[in-house]
C-alpha cells in the first residue's frame, strides 16, 4: 500500500466522521489486502463505527467508474440484492475515492461451506439485476437518470452493438494480425466470420451485467446450516450493458479458463440458481469467441504487454466453441 494513500485515507475518514459530528482524537486505518486488484481498500474506524474507503490513483476513469458503481449498487438494492451503502464520492489531492458502509462477513474465497451453494445464490442475484431497466450498450454510464450506458467509438466501430459486430467481422481478412499471431488459420478465419454473421442476425436481450461475478466479490454473514446466510454482492466496477445472461456467463468461462474455477459443478449451480439450463452455455461460448477476438484486437492496438495472454485466451475460446 502507498504510504501517501494511507495518510490520504486517514484524512478522508476524519473529514467524513467530522461531518457526522463524530469528533474523536484519532482514526484507525487498516488496509484490506488481496481483495482489490484495481483499488486500494481501507477500513477506517472511530468510536466503534467502521467505513470502507476505496481509492484509485492509477486509472484516469476512476471517478466515472465510482459514479457507475454507485448507480449499480443503488439499483441492485432496489431489487432486493444486499449491497453496501454508498456514503460519499469525492476527489482528494487528485485521487478519486468512494466511501461505503462496512458490512460484516467473510469473503467468499474464505468461506468453508460448499461453494455450489454460494454460486446458486449468485445465480439468483444475477437473475434479478439482469432485469433492471437500462438503455444503451457498453461499459460507461452516460445518464444515471435514464440508466443509459454507452461504449466509446474507435476506428472501425461507432460504439454500437452493430458496430462492434461489423468491426470484428470486417477484421477477419487476409491482413488480419490474428493470422500472423497464429490464433487462427485462414480456414478458421472463414469459420469465425460465418459464426459472427450468425450472431449478428440474432436478437439479443440487453441488460445490466455485473462484469466480475466471483466468490471474491461476495461477503457472507451467517451459515447455510441454520438458514441465516446473508450474502452481500460488492464491486460493480466492471459493470456493463450487454447480452444477458451471456456477458456474466462469459466472465465465468474466462476465469475458469485462467484459474480452473468455478468448475463445471459450480457453473451448473449458478445456472440452477438463475433458473437456466446448461443449453445456454454453447451460445455463450460462441459469443465468447467474439469477445475474446475483440479483446485481443484491443491489446494489439493499445496494450502490447497483454497480447500473448489474450491470444492464448482467444485460441482456447475458439477451440472450446467447436466452431466449424
Amino acid at each position: 500500500m502507498n504510504p501517501h494513500n494511507r495518510q490520504l485515507a486517514t484524512l478522508i475518514a476524519k473529514d467524513f466522521f467530522a461531518k457526522k459530528d463524530l469528533h474523536m482524537p484519532s482514526v484507525s486505518i487498516n488496509p484490506i489486502v488481496g481483495k482489490g486488484f484495481v483499488n486500494e481498500v481501507w477500513v477506517a474506524e472511530a468510536v466503534g463505527k467502521k467505513i470502507i474507503i476505496r481509492m484509485n490513483d492509477e486509472d484516469s476513469r476512476a471517478e466515472k467508474i465510482y459514479l457507475k458503481e454507485k448507480w449499480c449498487i443503488e439499483q441492485a438494492s432496489l431489487v432486493g440484492i444486499p449491497s453496501p451503502e454508498i456514503l460519499e464520492l469525492g476527489v482528494r489531492d487528485e485521487v478519486p475515492y468512494m466511501i461505503q458502509s462496512f458490512k460484516n462477513g467473510v469473503n467468499g474465497l474464505e468461506y468453508e461451506a460448499d461453494p455450489c451453494e454460494l454460486w446458486r445464490k449468485i445465480g439468483k442475484y444475477a437473475s434479478l439485476f439482469h432485469q433492471i431497466p437500462v438503455k444503451g450498450y457498453g461499459e460507461e454510464l452516460k445518464d444515471a437518470q435514464r440508466g443509459e450506458f454507452y461504449s466509446p467509438p474507435h476506428p472501425g466501430s461507432d460504439g454500437s452493438w452493430n458496430g462492434y459486430l461489423r468491426y470484428n467481422i470486417n477484421s477477419l481478412n487476409d491482413q488480419d494480425k490474428l493470422l500472423e499471431l497464429g490464433v487462427i488459420t485462414r480456414e478458421e478465419s472463414r469459420q469465425a466470420q460465418f459464426l459472427f454473421q450468425k450472431l449478428a442476425k440474432k436478437k439479443w436481450e440487453f441488460g445490466l451485467n455485473h462484469g466480475d461475478l466471483s466468490l471474491k466479490n461476495i461477503l457472507i454473514d451467517g451459515s447455510f446450516s441454520d438458514h441465516s446466510l446473508h450474502v452481500t454482492l460488492i464491486d460493480w466496477g466492471n459493470a456493463e450493458i450487454g447480452p444477458v445472461p451471456h456477458v456474466d456467463l462469459m466472465q465465468l468461462l474466462l476465469i475458469q479458463m485462467i484459474e480452473g474455477k468455478p468448475d463445471e459443478h459450480e457453473i451448473n449451480a449458478f445456472l440452477e440458481g438463475y433458473g437456466l439450463s446448461s443449453a445456454i452455455l454453447q451460445e455463450t461460448r460462441e459469443l465468447f469467441v467474439l469477445r475474446s477476438f475483440d479483446k485481443l484486437r484491443w491489446a494489439i492496438d493499445c496494450s502490447p504487454k497483454d497480447i500473448t495472454q489474450f491470444a492464448d485466451i482467444a485460441r482456447k475460446a475458439f477451440t472450446q466453441a467447436k466452431v466449424s
